[in-house]
């Protein structure tokens, strides 16, 4: 199936932008779907670009072969009802666009925020889910939204479906992890549980763009789920020391304790979620089930069913974002 077809939501993006190129470098066409112009024109020519929202996919007819659904909103707080509108409502939007289309297979961008929790959690497989997990609403929208897509499976709305867990996105052009790190960093120093020896697994960019192109044509084509990482877990406290000795910066961490954190971070959603526009609260639940406990996930069914092998290490990915942000700073 080499050269086919595919369309890719969410291209404006970060991880988008680096499926259409891992997809284009391997031969097939690719139409870039997003709502970012400008972010669009980077990474396709006029014909190839898909702009707009997720709503408006669902009457576009476009030639292609599969889907890779990778469009979110991805954040650990935020109003349920855009959770929703996006990965629930947006997810079934690209499932009526399969349909109307006759795509043969769609790959879904999932997250293992699923299997977030207040616990260590080591080696965890795909099957390990709990589906009434509602510490937040981005959590809740991806269970939900694996959900529509599997009742699009079972509907015969789509032909085939995989479904890919990504876990902690480093690379260059990263919005989230390493610069919500860094700024805490510098204004507070980074909090560090139990002396930081909890173990944190996280991927570089690239080693998930291939993991998913591999998706489009292997795999369990009937839902077939997939953890990702770089197979590479590390100390919390060794992985942020490393990026942080790579940038030329001394490290300043600030030891806390487990449960006096999640209290505080429990009592700080509760007064967030009743203040006007619900802003942020500082310390949430869910960055501490990422921070404060070990989570690292079992790829064996990746390596082995898709062929996935990653091809950036991890201290490779670090040293080109250091070297990145050095650049730019």
């Amino acid at each position: 199936m080499s050269g086919a077809p595919v369309l890719v939501t969410g291209a404006s993006g970060f991880l988008g932008g680096y499926v259409v190129s891992e997809l284009r470098r391997h031969g097939h066409e690719v139409f870039a779907a997003g709502r970012d112009a400008v972010a669009l024109a980077r990474v396709a020519d006029d014909a190839h670009r898909v702009l707009g929202d997720l709503a408006s996919l669902r009457e576009r007819d476009l030639e292609v072969d599969a889907v890779i659904h990778c469009a979110a909103l991805s954040t650990p707080w935020g109003a349920w009802k855009d959770f929703h509108e996006t990965n629930v409502a947006g997810t079934r939007h690209v499932v009526e666009f399969a349909r109307r289309n006759g795509v043969r297979r769609i790959v879904y961008v999932s997250s293992p925020s699923v299997y977030a929790a207040r616990r260590d959690r080591i080696g965890i497989r795909e099957g390990d889910v709990d589906r009434d997990n509602r510490m937040n609403g981005y959590i809740r929208s991806k269970i939900a939204a694996e959900g529509v897509l599997q009742e699009g499976l079972e509907a015969g709305e789509i032909g085939e479906l995989v479904v890919v867990r990504p876990r902690g996105l480093i690379g260059v052009g990263d919005p989230s992890l390493v610069p919500r790190l860094l700024d805490v960093h510098a204004r507070i120093g980074v909090p560090l549980f139990g002396g930081g020896e909890n173990l944190i697994d996280v991927t570089a960019v690239e080693n998930v763009a291939t993991a998913l192109r591999l998706a489009l044509t292997r795999g369990d084509a009937a839902g077939g789920v997939y953890n990702i990482t770089n197979g590479d877990p590390r100390r919390f406290r060794d992985l942020l020391t490393t990026l942080l000795a790579l940038m030329g910066e001394e490290p300043r961490f600030r030891p806390m304790d487990r449960r006096v954190a999640w209290a505080l971070a429990s009592a700080l959603e509760g007064i967030c979620a009743v203040l006007p526009n619900r802003p942020e609260p500082p310390l949430t639940r869910y960055t501490l089930s990422t921070i404060a406990f070990s989570q690292t996930l079992d790829i064996t069914r990746a390596t082995t069913e898709l062929g996935y092998r990653p091809e950036v290490l991890l201290d490779d990915a670090l040293s080109r974002v250091a070297a990145h942000l050095r650049a730019t700073a």
